[in-house]
């Protein structure tokens, strides 16, 4: 079961400040097109190479286009032994250009 969290949600957190890191694991040109301010960038294909940069005493929130990647970069996590909180962004970007910032573009 993987946890979720709305862009609401995590609109609220990036507001007041919360202490948790936030991945991307779209692919950079997405990234460069579209992104959330605070964002880390981590593409999918790299996600496990660099589990190292993760932090698991503190919450991660990964998120990618529309929910798919992340929950995959998630589950291949915690299938790699990885043991801090993980969150997927439900909807991702998009639902954040929808709910939350419509100066964000869509693709």
């Amino acid at each position: 079961m993987i946890e979720e969290i709305t862009a609401t949600e995590l609109k609220k957190k990036l507001d007041e400040k919360e202490d948790f890191q936030f991945i991307d694991v779209r692919q950079p040109d997405e990234f460069a097109f579209a992104k959330i301010e605070g964002a880390k960038l981590i593409p999918l294909g790299s996600i496990l190479a660099r589990m190292s940069e993760l932090d698991p005493q503190k919450e991660a929130v990964l998120m990618c286009k529309m929910g798919g990647r992340s929950s995959r970069a998630i589950e291949a996590l915690r299938s790699a032994g990885y043991e801090g909180p993980l969150k997927n962004l439900r909807g991702g970007i998009t639902a954040w250009s929808n709910e939350v910032d419509p100066r964000v573009p869509k693709y």
